[in-house]
């Protein structure tokens, strides 16, 4: 099948364990030296020559998390410094503005040759901006990473997004199943007053820490109950007499400060502060088992793993958060997993000055990575590379007084700085830092950072992944059980009980325990007769024996391969000829050129005349590896420039000529001409939209949107769109009219408007619910009422679709271990959220590690079916990804739409010519 270069998209919804969280947060703003902006150029002549452009990708994740450091990390209890360093002015003009995004990543071009725009895709990008204009689009609202959303809520306020008229959330169907979850109860929680408090010191302290330690100064020992402080609010239970309180208190150097504690007010039980402080209560018990602090998350170097011959450290963590769920507040724990790297950046500098375009190839490696610096174990990604600059350059810092970055670390942090002509890192920071008051800029010293994330070598080394994932790939029995003893080392800490007494908190011992179901299998068509998934909903060994449900025809395939793998090439497509046959998918009119050469530009000629001299239908491209300029010039050429289904294998798959990847490849071919290779009964007359957005990997300031929607009444066909977004851009609008663009190609193909519309929206995080409810939504509902609806009912659903959450769930049985639960498995009880009409499914089965469910949040329904419909539309869309002949683990629009933003993203970096938005060529 086709293979692409190595990227984020690889495992995120066929069900694949996932145990890293990606890097931490950005760093406080009273860490390390640090730029204002507007002062330096960030293109410096150095002593490596003319400055070069970085590659057109980003260096990929790994799976396990972001990695550091040397030497070890150490707990984040050193004093901050008092005033952040400024770099010193040096009279040239800053390429980043103030609060604009970088510009250091040149653009791709916007690809060879003229693009042909269809009257219907103008009219969409006319409707697009008009409504952005309406909405008032001015870059104030929404950001282009991922959904991003100005004005968002905060992310612990407890948003009711339940839609205004729904019976219950808890389904029927289905068998009882006994289940277990990462959840431990909490037991007693007394319903004390929360007070709130404002702090003020005098004169004014700006620095966190110094802060936070002069309040536990002031209150040690002086009261029974706990005290929660962040730097300016400070709660507690106890009402603090006389009010105001001031305090006068010195710190270690005999500086005396006063300190005015002014009541705010009383947070009522339930408030979105209570959970907060619930959680800063959990993160003191964690400190109490001497955890170690890396990005946000808390870690065990006791227990870590070391793999020396990689320079890679296993450390074993922690995610934990508590909030108010169906009947009771829960903790909820997961086992978090960090590879640290024991070698730095200075290192990498070194092993690259060794190439002859060292500087260049070191910019490659760096810009846009993440890294960790062993200092305060604070996480930064890389921005640009000043060759200008070097630990001995001078800045100001903000009491005027000059020093280096060599003397600034070594009287701060107590570090030495050996290597002399090591250039500076530069890492932005973003607008929501900045306003926080996070310098914009910076400065980083390669010898004090480490990389972050496998590197492609090391992703590649099948030996090193699988001692990595005999980590981290834990099985559910294994998961209780490691659960179980944290919660009982939890509970058995002197320090952590008190803490918990404190507040008069108890936690349960054991997991939570409930009742879930298990959906009933769905039967799947195709062209020859019925497929039953099985209980592992995996149907792969049925496609041999079976037609496809909608088979294409082509009558002109035209082969591109090196002359040296003509042999390969035509041994791999008599195989794919063969099982085509058998399905009843005809491929004929063969033909193949012999490239005299594996160059991109090559492969180009190569394609231009398939295309113009022999009218191929489709093109199929042999490359000799994983190249990812190779790759992105083919898919751009037959994408943006020409209208072209194009299959793209790489020698190594040809040469092994394996029948099950011939198969696949044969599917592929299917759908990217316009067939469906299985089918399902579907609601009538029902219409599904997916929504997801990928980051440009090319420019950060600019992102696209996926968006995909079933034009058929069997949700096989697909009407596919991406749409670019400046980072400030609204990102809103565009559904709205997507939709109703998608309603009209529906119509045009099945003579009338569909009757129900299911949205399910991927990408959203917590804190943007709000905004998708309250903007979204109603721009969508207006945009169909008024083109379309008129006076007829709109009947629409909008779910929330979260992949990214903590919860796991396990099949308790009464005898034997425990186990996964099996597809379909459907929770919508006890540890969903009251202030939501939500379940969660688990869709697909995993042979490693423990299977992850997904998280559906129901925020509008106005079609007028039980929970039980929904909940089984939505299993049965999991079945209906035809790159993967099994259930995933979104519905299968969702995971379309991330396919399409992710290769526009990453490798055509504008939106593909309007003449294939009706097939799947994305796959």
């Amino acid at each position: 099948m086709e293979k692409r270069p190595r990227g984020r998209a690889r495992g995120r919804a066929r069900g694949e364990h996932q145990q890293g969280r990606g890097s931490g947060p950005r760093p406080g703003p009273s860490q390390g030296p640090s730029h204002q902006g507007g002062s330096r150029s960030f293109a410096p002549q150095g002593a490596w020559g003319a400055r070069a452009a970085p590659q057109q990708h980003q260096a990929p994740q790994g799976q396990w998390g972001p990695r550091a450091q040397q030497p070890q990390p150490q707990p984040q209890s050193q004093p901050q410094p008092q005033s952040q360093p400024q770099p010193q002015a040096s009279g040239q003009q800053s390429q980043w503005g103030a609060r604009g995004p970088p510009d250091a990543l040149p653009q791709q071009s916007a690809g060879r040759g003229a693009r042909t725009i269809s009257v219907e895709e103008q009219q969409f990008m006319q409707t697009l901006a008009a409504q952005v204009r309406q909405t008032g689009g001015t870059g104030d609202e929404r950001r282009g990473g991922g959904g991003g959303v100005r004005g968002r809520t905060n992310r612990n306020e407890i948003v009711d997004t339940k839609p205004q008229h729904y019976a219950t959330k808890q389904g029927s169907d289905g068998a009882k199943i006994l289940l277990r979850a990462n959840f431990f109860p909490l037991l007693s929680a007394t319903k004390w007053g929360l007070n709130q408090y404002r702090v003020d010191f005098k004169p004014e302290l700006d620095d966190t820490k110094t802060r936070r330690a002069l309040v536990r100064r002031a209150f040690v020992n002086k009261l029974s109950s706990g005290i929660l402080f962040d730097g300016t609010a400070l709660y507690t239970p106890t009402k603090l007499q006389p009010d105001p309180l001031e305090l006068a208190i010195a710190d270690d150097k005999d500086v005396k400060y006063l300190v005015t504690i002014r009541l705010v007010g009383e947070v009522n039980w339930g408030d979105w502060h209570y959970l907060q402080i619930f959680n800063l209560i959990v993160r003191r018990c964690l400190e109490s088992l001497e955890f170690k602090l890396l990005g946000r998350n808390y870690f065990d170097p006791k227990y870590k793993v070391t793999i020396p011959e990689y320079n890679l450290e296993l450390w074993p963590g922690y995610l934990t958060s508590m909030r108010q769920h169906e009947k009771q507040i829960m903790l909820n724990i997961d086992l978090n997993f960090k590879v640290l790297r024991t070698d730095n950046v200075y290192d990498l500098l070194l092993e690259c000055q060794n190439d002859r375009n060292g500087r260049k190839l070191f910019q490659q490696r760096v810009i846009g990575c993440i890294v960790m610096t062993y200092y305060n174990n604070k996480t930064y990604r890389i921005d640009d590379v000043d060759f200008d600059q070097t630990p001995d350059s001078r800045f100001r810092k903000r009491d005027g007084t000059e020093i280096s970055y060599r003397q600034y670390f070594e009287d701060r942090y107590r570090v030495r700085i050996t290597g002399n002509n090591q250039p500076m890192l530069l890492s932005r920071s973003k607008p929501r830092e900045i306003r926080a008051g996070m310098p914009e800029i910076v400065m980083l010293v390669p010898q004090l950072c480490t990389m972050t994330g496998l590197t492609e070598k090391q992703r590649e080394n099948f030996q090193l992944m699988k001692s990595l994932s005999e980590h981290t790939r834990i099985g559910p029995s294994a998961r209780m059980n490691k659960l179980r003893e944290f919660s009982a080392k939890l509970q058995k800490c002197p320090k952590a009980i008190e803490e918990l007494k404190k507040w008069d908190l108890k936690l349960a011992q054991d997991l939570v325990q409930f009742t879930g179901r298990v959906l009933p299998q769905e039967p799947l068509s195709s062209g020859s007769g019925s497929i039953m998934p099985g209980p592992r909903a995996d149907w792969t060994g049925n496609l041999k024996a079976v037609t496809l449900f909608a088979p294409a025809k082509l009558t002109a395939l035209v082969v591109l391969c090196p002359a040296r793998l003509k042999n390969a090439t035509g041994e791999f497509l008599a195989s794919i000829q063969q099982v085509a046959r058998v399905m009843k998918f005809e491929i004929k009119g063969v033909k193949t050129l012999d490239l005299k050469d594996d160059r991109a530009q090559s492969y180009l000629d190569g394609l231009e005349y398939a295309i113009s001299v022999l009218h191929a239908q489709m093109v199929f491209v042999v490359l000799t590896s994983n190249s990812i300029d190779k790759y992105t010039a083919v898919k751009k050429k037959c994408y943006v420039d020409r209208a072209m289904p194009c299959q793209v294998a790489v020698a190594r798959n040809v040469q092994k000529n394996n029948k099950s990847v011939a198969t696949k490849i044969a599917i592929q071919m299917n759908c990217k001409l316009g067939g469906s290779p299985w089918g399902s009964t579907m609601p009538r007359v029902t219409m599904v939209v997916g929504y997801d957005v990928c980051r440009d990997t090319a420019n950060r300031g600019k992102s696209f949107a996926g968006m995909v929607a079933s034009i058929d009444v069997g949700c096989s066909q697909y009407f596919s769109m991406a749409v670019e977004h400046a980072q400030e851009q609204e990102l809103s609008s565009n559904i709205a009219a997507f939709v109703t663009l998608a309603c009209k190609h529906f119509q045009a193909r099945n003579g009338l408007y569909p009757e129900r519309i299911v949205v399910y929206r991927d990408g959203v995080g917590d804190g943007q619910t709000k905004y998708v409810k309250e903007h979204e939504v109603e721009l969508l509902k207006e945009k169909l009422k008024n083109d379309l609806f008129k006076d007829r009912p709109l009947k629409l659903a909008f779910i929330i679709v979260s992949k990214r959450i903590n919860t796991k769930i396990f099949r308790a049985q009464a005898e034997g271990p425990n186990s996964n639960p099996p597809p379909g498995t459907i929770v919508d009880d006890v540890i969903t959220l009251p202030e939501r009409y939500d379940f969660f499914l688990v869709s697909q089965c995993v042979n490693q590690g423990t299977v992850a469910p997904t998280s559906y949040n129901i925020i509008e329904d106005t079609l007028g079916i039980d929970t039980n419909k929904i909940q089984r539309f939505t299993f049965k869309l999991t079945h209906m990804y035809f790159n993967w002949s099994g259930t995933i683990r979104v519905p299968a629009p969702c995971q379309y739409a991330h396919k399409l933003a992710f290769m526009t993203a990453q490798y055509l970096h504008r939106p593909a010519i309007a003449g294939l938005n009706e097939t799947l060529y994305y796959m």
